[in-house]
């Protein structure tokens, strides 16, 4: 008898096949190999146009979710938008008030967003946190800040504004 030869079937296994089943003169091996190399090229082919569409689909749907996540919270800033024009209408008396509130509503509106102030007064500068604009003398320690110009802001524990702020350098009357 002669030995079985493990030969590739179209889905990658490999089966036994006895010898005397393949062909035996060069032309018809050839032939043979041609067309295995075919049916691999033709998966190969069908592969990196599923993979392609998989790819372009991907980006679609992040593109859709980015899209959406912008939506809900320019939906969420209407609201403030609406409250800042019914100050405008409103007298001055109650102008202020209405402000304060409008500024409330900003800020729950952020961080339900992610979005929360980074709280600086009377801490250490910290470059990861900080923009220092100014040194100035104080009665505080160096290094620490005394004043805030402009609030810095966290997103999901990044930092997306550093706040700018005035820098104590001590006191420069002191002996050291």
């Amino acid at each position: 008898m002669v030995e079985a030869e493990n030969t590739p079937e179209k889905d990658g296994s490999r089966v036994s096949e006895p010898l005397e089943n393949q062909p035996s003169d060069p032309q018809s091996m050839l032939d043979e190999q041609k067309k295995a190399l075919a049916d691999l090229n033709g998966q190969f082919l069908r592969l990196a146009a599923d993979f392609e569409n998989f790819r372009r689909r991907t980006a679609r749907e992040r593109e859709s979710i980015t899209a959406l996540a912008n939506e809900r919270f320019a939906v969420d800033l209407l609201e403030v938008v609406d409250n800042l024009e019914r100050a405008l209408k409103s007298d001055d008396a109650h102008l202020r008030e209405g402000i304060v509130q409008i500024q409330q509503l900003l800020a729950s509106q952020l961080e339900r967003h992610g979005v929360i102030p980074i709280e600086s007064l009377k801490k250490q500068f910290s470059p990861a946190e900080h923009e220092a604009i100014a040194h100035v003398p104080s009665d505080e320690t160096a290094g620490t800040v005394i004043d805030e110009v402009a609030r810095g802001y966290r997103m999901h524990d990044k930092v997306i504004r550093h706040a700018k702020v005035a820098v104590s350098k001590g006191n420069e009357n002191s002996e050291v």
